[in-house]
């Protein structure tokens, strides 16, 4: 009867980088973690986009009987999550975007991607494919923010993240129901300050 979580990873990580906060949260909710494709357990099909993401995140929450719960996206989960958040009024039931880019094009333009040496525990292609995405995002994406119906929580990561502050202050005047938490941690707030993490979204309300 607990209350649902589920807990979206960034680029190039999987769902064990939610650990210490699946935990916290165990002690009264029923976690999900899943691993988007490409990373983790989950196929690795070799081409990727932000709206396929947001497609097997409606499909795992159908499949899940998750409608209402609270989804937790950080970064590129984070995407997918406003993205479902748009197209789906009334599925989620809260909305946490963990340091997320608002899919302004990129100025300058990301550099091409090189493939570092050795195994990785992701697929490669995620990186060029999303950053291609990044760089020339789809413009509609920005105007359809109002659309957004669930209490939506925006956590930035300050003046250290790679991720613009500014849009993310202009999401959430944008997005009807949101407020904007600032822990100044760089991009990965999450893991590199988990009980501020816990704090915000305790704060906030998981369901």
């Amino acid at each position: 009867a607990s209350p649902a979580v589920v807990l979206l990873h960034g680029r190039a990580g999987s769902s064990e980088t939610w650990t210490r906060i699946a935990r916290d949260l165990a002690a009264d909710h029923r976690v999900y973690a899943p691993d988007f494709r490409g990373h983790g357990l989950s196929d690795w099909p070799g081409r990727y986009s932000f709206e396929m993401f947001r497609d097997d995140l409606h499909a795992f929450l159908e499949a899940c009987n998750l409608a209402g719960a609270t989804v937790v996206g950080h970064s590129m989960g984070g995407v997918a999550a406003y993205l479902l958040a748009q197209r789906e009024p009334g599925l989620i039931g809260r909305l946490v975007i963990e340091d997320a880019p608002p899919l302004h094009p990129l100025d300058p333009p990301r550099a091409p991607s090189v493939r570092p040496e050795g195994a990785l525990d992701f697929d490669w292609p995620v990186v060029p494919d999303t950053d291609a995405q990044l760089n020339d995002p789809d413009p509609t994406v920005r105007g359809r923010f109002p659309e957004i119906t669930a209490p939506t929580l925006v956590i930035g990561g300050g003046p250290t993240s790679h991720i613009d502050q500014g849009h993310l202050a202009q999401l959430v005047r944008e997005i009807p129901d949101a407020e904007l938490v600032t822990i100044d941690a760089g991009h990965l707030i999450h893991t590199d300050r988990p009980q501020e993490f816990l704090a915000a979204i305790r704060s906030f309300g998981l369901a």
